[in-house]
């Protein structure tokens, strides 16, 4: 099964949790796949660190998400 979100339909804190939570991975599982630390992704989450578009493409390809950037 494959996840498609929609980047304007969520603050940027929301995405990283709704993929991690659609995983089913804690937030210390969830960064090791990406090459992060728990503290980041609990940052990522908490709004307190913004990720760059390249922890985006990570994401998008160790978890099988689509990943769409619209305009609203």
């Amino acid at each position: 099964m494959q996840l498609r979100i929609c980047l304007s339909d969520y603050e940027p804190k929301d995405v990283i949790r709704i993929i991690r939570e659609w995983t089913e991975l804690t937030q210390k599982e969830f960064g090791k796949s990406i090459g992060k630390a728990e503290r980041t992704i609990q940052d990522y989450e908490a709004g307190r660190s913004r990720y760059y578009i390249d922890t985006l493409y990570k994401i998008a390809e160790v978890h099988h998400v689509d990943i769409v950037i619209e305009k609203k």
